[in-house]
């Protein structure tokens, strides 16, 4: 008998929540629906298709025909469709609880819109821990699709990687499929016929072996240069399939389930936490990400066995490396807490569809294909942890009324789980969470009734992939230098999204610049006079204190009001040292609609030589304003420099009736005054705020530089407004300074369809 393989593929289909809906368009007409229409064309090919929940609930409103026609597919057993966590999350970063409703949610909506239980599982990024059989085999699933780097990691060889491997956690069993390498390479970025020529390589006369490659829809039209060539000039999946219709005498395609109704798995392997080889490659620190991939990138280059011992890193580092992650992570374990203690009910229901969508990965992690840095998601993710939340402190709000304890005032937590209490707020119209050991900042001021996080702002660092930014940048003036080409001709077949190297702005190297201290709000900077925006945005500016970061004792604390005060150093220009006390008095109030934050800060030096510097307050806000939005927005006050009653001749006087508007992603520095203010209409958030006395105001936006596959860019994460003022102390002199921020919300989100 001639030689005879099985080729079974999976394709993963997801949109995160949150992403705009112009971009679902695209990728629909670039991907989805062409991919539909290549299998109505060629009805024996058989594969798997996985859609996420966001895009499930995308399509149901936008494209209900899309679910019409895979209903059809279904129903012809072309193909098979996957379940997974319904929201797309990292199954093994959930409560257990979390994980549970999240599988059996998607496995409903399946069995609801498609009239079939899903029986194999799509994991999120592919992220693999040990006790996910148990969790999967109590939701009824059977089988999942990893990478080979998943099987190399449980010690399979290399030639053994074309069939199904068992394994078990707590008594129930799961079947892997690892996802072949050379066929991941292939398709679609090789030639039909090579791919064609590869299966036949590997074909067996037992016909035992199984190619499976599992992968992103996307690829398939809506990366970079793929819709030419899947679709357009290229044709290549209709190549394809026309190819694989030509071979069906020894190649046959199936769906994972239809192999296993007829052959049995290859062995038992145990496989320890993993991912995607890149994944792991990005979930370690920058310096040693750029030694793992040169070391791995050399070891194949070379084809040494060694390759396959090389691993990376795990996938929950991504917390140990960004604040923000880990925020972000512990955020959502806090509000599934707070919903979990919800009674049974509506309120409950609709918490717990906030909470699932607030689980979504897309944020949780960043490299390449998303993470962290994508504003308007991070934005999105956090609006549904927020709406959640409200849900639930509202229903404990009202069970106070009758007795019950009241979310409301400040406690004490372990907010980040990093062995130290914060200082957690909770009020009616806002959340606030205070890190007292890195400069009593506000690591986050989220607003109910907007459901705006106003202080999500990251922290720009050194990334890995900058090294290869800089590296294209310099190779690129070199041949401009010697007036060669640009480069040479491109290969006629697309570049895979991790060699593609693109740049959407000339110069983006000498934008690099990386903080000193963390984004969070009113922590208390000593700066040089001298400094402005310009010199503040290319950062790290000195500090002259050691408050920013430093940790703070906590005074006392009341029902709307804490005290916190650290004793520390502040050097004037000339480096002398002076010791000096910050004592920082917030209060909070307001209602729903209309919350607002007081902050005092008394300066008092303690001993050493007068000081001469300026205090200021720094607050990181974002207000969604990347690309000139022109919702958002700062309100300058338009200023006189005729004398009036009450001020100084020459001094600039506030005139409310001239104020003026600018972009929040630009920059800007205003004389002492009043009658500042900031916002964005679409989200119906504007903040007033007060000085006293008058403030010196020094704007300047947050900007990544990020790599995505749309090539390398700057990314808008937020806005960074100081408020100034001139310190002149001597020993035993005390000085003070007052802020208001005056919030009004013009939408109740939780009142809106």
């Amino acid at each position: 008998m001639a030689p005879r393989i099985s080729l079974a593929l999976v394709i993963h289909n997801h949109q995160p929540v949150g992403n705009f809906g112009w971009v679902l368009e695209d990728v629909y007409r670039q991907a989805y629906e062409p991919l539909l229409a290549a299998l109505e064309r060629h009805p024996t090919v058989r594969l798997g298709l996985h859609y996420s929940g966001p895009l499930l609930e995308w399509l149901q409103a936008e494209h209900p025909e899309a679910l019409e026609r895979v209903a059809a597919l279904v129903a012809r057993d072309q193909v098979e469709l996957l379940g997974g966590g319904y929201y797309e999350p990292i199954l093994a970063s959930l409560p257990e609880r979390d994980r549970a409703a999240q599988l059996r949610l998607m496995t409903d909506e399946l069995e609801r819109h498609f009239g079939r239980r899903p029986r194999g599982a799509w994991l999120a990024e592919r992220v693999w821990e040990p006790s996910l059989p148990a969790d999967l085999g109590r939701a009824g699933y059977g089988w999942t699709v990893l990478d080979d780097n998943h099987l190399r990691a449980a010690s399979v060889p290399e030639d053994e990687m074309w069939g199904p491997y068992t394994t078990d956690d707590q008594g129930h069993l799961l079947t892997i499929f690892g996802t072949e390498q050379g066929l991941r390479y292939r398709i679609p970025f090789g030639e039909v016929d090579g791919l064609i020529e590869y299966l036949r390589a590997h074909a067996t006369e037992d016909g035992e072996r199984l190619g499976m490659m599992g992968d992103d829809g996307e690829k398939f039209g809506a990366w970079p240069g793929t819709y030419e060539h899947c679709w357009g000039a290229g044709r290549w999946i209709e190549r394809c399939f026309l190819a694989l219709e030509a071979s069906a005498d020894w190649l046959a395609t199936t769906t994972p389930s239809a192999w296993l109704a007829r052959h049995a798995p290859v062995g038992r392997i145990y496989v320890p936490t993993a991912s995607y080889v890149e994944m792991t490659e990005w979930a370690l620190p920058a310096g040693e990400a750029n030694e793992f991939s040169r070391l791995l990138h050399e070891a194949r280059e070379r084809d040494d066995p060694a390759a396959r011992f090389l691993r990376g890193g795990f996938w929950r580092n991504f917390q140990a490396r960004y604040r923000e992650v880990n925020d972000l992570h512990k955020q959502m374990l806090r509000t599934s807490a707070a919903v979990e203690a919800m009674p049974p009910g509506p309120a409950r229901a609709e918490a717990q569809r906030h909470l699932y969508r607030g689980q979504s990965n897309d944020c949780y992690w960043h490299g390449l294909f998303g993470g962290i840095y994508i504003v308007h998601m991070r934005m999105a993710t956090l609006g549904e942890l927020i709406a959640a939340e409200d849900l639930a402190d509202t229903l404990a709000r009202e069970s106070a009324a009758a007795g019950a304890p009241s979310p409301d005032g400040p406690r004490l937590v372990d907010a980040d789980l990093d062995g130290v209490d914060e200082v957690l707020v909770a009020a009616p119209g806002q959340v606030l969470l205070v890190d007292l050991a890195e400069g009593a900042g506000l690591g986050s001021w989220d607003l109910r009734a907007s459901r705006v996080a106003l202080a999500s702002v990251i922290r720009r660092r050194p990334e890995a992939y900058h090294e290869r930014l800089r590296a294209f940048e310099a190779a690129a003036e070199a041949r401009a230098v010697a007036g060669s080409a640009d480069g040479a001709a491109a290969d006629a077949a697309p570049k895979t999204i991790h060699d593609l190297v693109q740049v959407r702005e000339p110069g983006l190297a000498a934008r690099l610049h990386y903080d000193d201290h963390e984004r969070r709000s009113g922590i208390v900077r000593f700066l040089d006079a001298a400094a402005g925006p310009g010199e503040l945005q290319a950062g790290p500016t000195p500090d002259l204190g050691d408050f920013a970061m430093g940790s703070f004792r906590l005074v006392s604390s009341g029902p709307a009001r804490l005290v916190v005060q650290r004793d520390g150093v502040v050097r004037s220009p000339d480096g002398a040292a002076r010791d000096v006390r910050v004592t920082r008095e917030l209060e909070w109030g307001g209602g729903r609609s209309d919350p607002w934050l007081d902050v005092v800060v008394r300066a008092e030096a303690t001993a050493g030589p007068p000081l001469d510097v300026e205090l200021g307050l720094e607050w990181n806000v974002n207000l969604m304003g990347g690309g000139h939005n022109p919702a958002a927005y700062y309100e300058l006050p338009g200023a006189s420099t005729d004398p009036s009653p009450g001020t100084a001749a020459g001094r600039p006087t506030e005139l409310a009736a001239t104020a003026r508007r600018e972009p929040h992603d630009g920059c800007g520095d205003l004389p002492p005054g009043d009658g500042f203010a900031f916002g964005n209409e679409h989200e119906g958030v504007r903040v007033e705020a007060t000085t006293t006395p008058p403030a010196r105001r020094t704007w300047y936006p947050v900007e990544s530089i990020s790599n995505s596959e749309a090539g390398f860019e700057r990314v808008y994460q937020g806005s960074c407004l100081l408020f100034r003022w001139p310190v002149r102390l001597a020993a035993g002199d005390e000085q003070v300074v007052r802020l208001r921020l005056a919030v009004s919300q013009a939408r109740d989100r939780a009142t809106e369809p």
